[in-house]
């Protein structure tokens, strides 16, 4: 069949009574005088397909007015986001209208919410998808002035792009009509619990009120589908379920203080429990978090007064998507953060971002990239950032030491439901979605506690790789030192035959000082010989433990147990719609519910003792770790310094000499004079070779302490500047684009070490 052929009589009666095979949907299901429909998809002759939604008798019984009401929106609408509308058609005799559609052949973001894999929620990426579908699709309605009033998971439909992406789009426009910004309706529309609380209050408690609405009712809906989509849950709770505790439910939606975003009964006439942030079960971070929730509590407002309006509910959420993510893993906490940034933003903002999160203060921070320190300079654009991933984020080093926390989650065992002893196909078919859905998180949860101690590891033994090359420069600066030290004590002489004078004494004031001096230089020469030592002996240790975690087999084990799980889900799940088992099926469906049983309690098992406990382990061993890592680097600070300090002494020393030297040699010129001047000469206080010899000792310990002299300048250099040095190269490596030439000294405000 093409698009636009009228469809055969005989191909609407199959769709009519084929209702196993029909996709079937509640259009404004909370009126009683609105009907059913039913929606199949059809090949056409040019073999692509659409879907055909058929209305059923009492839906043609409404007015005119409001059968076409949907047919004339549709024609209206034209957006990716939004369900195409290709042709209106007749069923032969009848002539009744039935609608050809888009088919989308990945079922609705309900049924992807209802599969266990997402008990918890969608992932992160897929939330944004949706987020993105959907805040572009109500952008559409807003533009051309409709209102939607049945915004729920089920009308969000679902299809894979040609890259296998994600794409969702609005549908069933059945209680849609044009509404303006400052216009009001007084018809009910939509499903109860994703329906505003006056609009609640008169369509489902049949409460007698005349109350107008406006387009913020499908905020309130937006809203309670995307907490649904974030957590996997609806936001509002009582005890029983919103369906069964009518009075309770309207009751958490109209007395909800301001902030929170979410309410729960938990017992019977027991007291409302108010949320004002996501659960710990979400699988959305915690930076995306941060920018989700002031949305959700803002328009999760029953006073349409305080509610925001959509203007600022695109802007909002527009600023969300128009961020990038990047991937920071903590070393102090053994966290992985997600930090939502501008791309125009500077670098000072992004810092200022990790902060908030870490509570690491920018100047405390210093970051590694793929075992390279990376130096962020603030003013730059945080498009110079390096791009990261999940797996490959920035490390975080932490110059403040603290214990880590690693990860925080719930124990999946605590939301595991039991089996009903009897055969309840229903209930057995609810509790195994239960328990599989913990599975599925559990199974999430190992992988990220293997992701974390692979990041811990990796992060360490980086930074135990910067430690050893430091290491390994200042200590062969210390060694030059020595070695040219210990040239210029060599060529000392007793002072035996030569006279008491002030100036041999003060150099030989100054040998001794330099003997000091290259004391000071051995026993720091010592202590990095040392240092070496422990830090191979560490990363050593770093590197089989790596090996350990990359031959852990608990995530593995736990698939398995899921898989078999699985397997007998799917059988429950055909069981449930049956009317009954014969008795051979029904000790089958028993046994089934035995093995499904052990199979989690296995998997819990693993999760535990092969898990939990490794990482848990884990942790505590990274804390003593990352206790010797600043140990150690604060012992080389001291040392480099040490180094530092007598390398300028040396060097004082030298100029000292030099000044005696000078002093010295005007003796010597003058004592020369006046021999040549006096007949005959006058007796010299102190023997003449003795003082030649003596000139002639100083000036070459003057001539090797200029040379020491240098070469100690020069040593300094080294120790101010390598370090500078390295870390400008690799940074040049890792930014997007070049960073400007710096001076050493605006360098060194960066550099640390």
């Amino acid at each position: 069949m093409r698009v636009g052929a009228p469809i055969p009589t005989q191909a609407v009666s199959a769709l009519l009574g084929s209702g196993e095979r029909l996709n079937r949907g509640l259009g404004g299901g909370v009126l009683p005088g609105q009907g059913r429909h039913l929606c199949c998809p059809l090949w056409q002759k040019s073999g692509e397909l659409v879907a055909v939604k058929v209305f059923n008798t009492a839906s043609y019984m409404r007015p005119r007015e409001v059968q076409v009401r949907e047919f004339e929106v549709l024609r209206k609408l034209n957006h990716q986001n939004i369900v195409k509308l290709f042709a209106v058609e007749e069923t032969g005799g009848s002539r009744q209208k039935v609608l050809v559609m888009e088919y989308c052949s990945s079922g609705s973001l309900l049924s992807v919410l209802e599969s266990p894999e997402n008990a918890f929620g969608l992932p992160e990426d897929e939330f944004l998808v949706v987020l993105r579908c959907v805040v572009a699709g109500m952008n559409h309605l807003r533009e051309n002035g409709i209102v939607h009033r049945d915004i729920k998971p089920g009308n969000i439909m679902r299809l894979l792009g040609e890259e296998g992406q994600s794409i969702y789009k609005l549908t069933d426009f059945g209680a849609a009509r044009e509404l303006d910004d400052d216009e009001k309706f007084i018809s009910v529309y939509g499903t109860e619990e994703y329906l505003h609380p006056d609009m609640y209050e008169r369509a489902v408690l049949r409460k007698p009120q005349q109350k107008a609405f406006g387009v913020a009712v499908d905020l309130w809906s937006i809203g309670v589908t995307l907490y649904h989509a974030a957590t996997g849950s609806l936001p509002f709770v009582p005890f029983g379920g919103p369906r069964r505790n009518k009075e309770i439910m309207y009751r958490i939606t109209t007395e909800k203080p301001a902030g929170a975003i979410a309410g729960t009964q938990r017992r019977e006439n027991g007291p409302l429990e108010w949320s004002y942030s996501l659960p710990i079960t979400c699988r959305l971070s915690s930076g995306l978090q941060s920018q989700l929730v002031p949305i959700l509590a803002n328009i999760l407002e029953v006073e349409q007064a305080k509610c925001w309006g959509f203007d600022q509910f695109f802007a909002e959420t527009s600023d969300i998507l128009q961020r990038v993510i990047v991937h920071v893993f903590s070393l102090s906490e053994a966290v992985l953060h997600h930090v939502y940034i501008h791309g125009h933003n500077t670098i000072a903002i992004f810092l200022e971002a990790v902060y908030e999160q870490t509570n690491v203060a920018p100047q405390h921070q210093e970051y590694l990239f793929e075992g390279h320190l990376c130096v962020l300079e603030p003013n730059l654009s945080a498009q110079h950032i390096a791009h990261t991933t999940a797996s490959s984020p920035l490390t975080l080093f932490s110059m403040a030491s603290e214990t880590p926390k690693g990860l925080a989650f719930r124990d999946p065992a605590l939301d595991i439901p039991k089996f009903v002893p009897k055969v309840d196909l229903q209930a057995d078919y609810n509790t195994a979605k239960g328990v599989l859905g913990a599975g599925y998180q559990a199974l999430r949860l190992a992988q990220a506690l293997l992701a974390g101690q692979e990041l811990m590891l990796r992060g360490l033994h980086w930074f135990v790789e910067i430690l050893q090359a430091t290491c390994r420069r200042t200590l062969e600066v210390t060694r030059m030192a020595l070695l040219f030290l210990s040239s210029s004590l060599g060529t000392d002489s007793n002072g035996a035959g030569t006279p008491e004078i002030q100036e041999l004494k003060r150099a030989t004031e100054l040998r001794s000082q330099l003997r000091t001096l290259a004391g000071v230089l051995s026993r720091c020469s010592h202590n990095i010989t040392e240092t070496q030592m422990s830090l191979s002996s560490l990363s050593s240790e770093l590197v089989k433990n790596r090996d350990q975690v990359h031959e852990d087999r608990s995530t593995q084990k736990i698939q398995c147990c899921l898989d078999k799980m699985y397997l007998i889900y799917k059988q429950f799940k055909k069981s449930r719609v049956r009317p009954g088992l014969g008795y051979n099926e029904e000790q089958i469906h028993k046994l089934d519910k035995v093995n499904f049983s052990h199979l989690a309690k296995r998997l819990l098992q693993v999760f535990q003792e092969e898990c939990v406990q490794k990482y848990q382990t884990s942790l505590v061993t990274h804390g003593k770790h990352m206790r010797v890592v600043h140990e150690t680097r604060n012992h080389l600070r001291l040392v480099g310094c040490s180094v530092a300090a007598c390398n300028t002494e040396a060097q004082g020393a030298q100029e000292s000499l030099s000044k005696l030297l000078d002093r010295l040699s005007q003796q010597l010129l003058q004592d020369r004079t006046k021999g040549a001047q006096a007949s005959p000469p006058p007796t010299a206080p102190y023997p003449s070779p003795a003082l030649k010899d003596l000139v002639l000792h100083m000036q070459e310990l003057y001539e090797e302490m200029k040379l020491l002299a240098f070469d100690l300048q020069d040593n300094n250099r080294i120790i101010e500047g390598n370090c500078w040095v390295y870390k400008k190269r690799i940074c040049l490596t890792l930014m997007l684009t070049p960073l400007s030439v710096q001076s050493e000294a605006e360098a060194q405000r960066h550099v640390d070490l």
